[in-house]
């Protein structure tokens, strides 16, 4: 329904990269030139400025932008009203999904919601929660689940899932497997999430009203996967807070080893987070309410405190 050449040009206005737009859109880079080639001289106008080894949006190009955009947004809507004569839905969903979501439980509920909805199309922008609030927007993404407070007034946010973050160490480590008290961890090597995550203002919030201040601990390296931190630990870089879904396999086997930490309380709220105002509808709204009814029953089991 929509012209290809506009998805096209919307892609690489997206990225400012020609090879990162044809990953998105799966065609070689030849072609996504070809398409921009082909729009431009439709408009007898550059849309883009290839010099200086950059891409950036030509004036013209930040002229067609909102247009693109909006005619896409058309294109959906028209899709899901199509849709919605024959009582079901159809359409391109696009989520963004903070880490611990995207990786341990957005795929199950994106199963789901496929199964009951075969006609839709779901793509999937991952970040840390910070960088999946801004995707919202921008518009970049029609719902985004986040795991941390959202920290600002522009979305409306729901929480659809309880989780527990727990502190984990190498499996010989002196506190493996045993209990500390939250002034013991000022004398650990920490390593953590990056400046955004939402896991990280979790586990430094939990440790201030524990009484110890974020500035007498010793904070070692940080990652911006929690899989990065979880090597990190193993390599023995440090002790670790990240959600009890994340570390299942590794203590399974044995690699890493729980620890209880008394006073420090790291419960947490799974929230979905949509634009501010009212309930969302269409596609967005379809999501939003299969992620509030059916996300407790589709997720997998977890480990550490609070597990199923």
């Amino acid at each position: 329904m929509e012209n290809f050449r506009l998805r096209v040009f919307r892609a690489v206005a997206r990225h400012l990269n020609f090879r990162q737009a044809a990953e998105e859109l799966f065609l070689t880079q030849p072609a996504v030139t070809q398409q921009i080639k082909a729009l431009e001289a439709e408009l007898a106008v550059a849309l883009f400025d290839r010099s200086g080894g950059r891409v950036t949006l030509t004036p013209s190009g930040e002229a067609l932008h909102p247009f693109a955009e909006r005619l896409a947004g058309l294109a959906e809507e028209a899709r899901e009203a199509v849709a919605a004569t024959t009582g079901g839905n159809a359409g391109r969903l696009t989520v963004g999904a903070s880490q611990t979501i995207g990786q341990y439980l957005l795929p199950r509920l994106i199963a789901g919601f496929l199964k009951e909805n075969p006609r839709v199309e779901i793509g999937v922008i991952g970040g840390n929660t910070q960088a999946m609030l801004e995707a919202l927007m921008d518009h970049q993404v029609q719902v985004a689940l986040i795991e941390g407070p959202a920290m600002r007034r522009d979305v409306r946010v729901d929480d659809f899932m309880e989780d527990h973050m727990v502190c984990v160490a190498p499996a010989g480590h002196e506190w493996a497997g045993e209990e500390i008290s939250v002034s013991d961890l000022a004398t650990a090597t920490l390593v953590t999430r990056e400046l955004g995550s939402g896991s990280r203002r979790i586990v430094e919030t939990a440790l201030e009203n524990a009484g110890l201040k974020i500035k007498n601990l010793n904070l070692g390296m940080t990652f911006d996967s929690t899989e990065g931190l979880l090597s990190a630990v193993e390599a023995g870089l440090g002790i670790a807070f990240v959600s009890r879904w994340a570390v299942r396999n590794q203590l399974a086997l044995g690699t890493l080893r729980l620890v209880r930490v008394r006073g420090v309380e790291l419960g947490r709220m799974f929230s979905i987070a949509t634009v501010a105002g009212p309930d969302p509808t269409g596609l967005a709204g379809a999501f939003h309410r299969f992620v509030l009814e059916r996300a407790e029953d589709l997720a997998p089991r977890a480990t550490g405190r609070g597990a199923k």
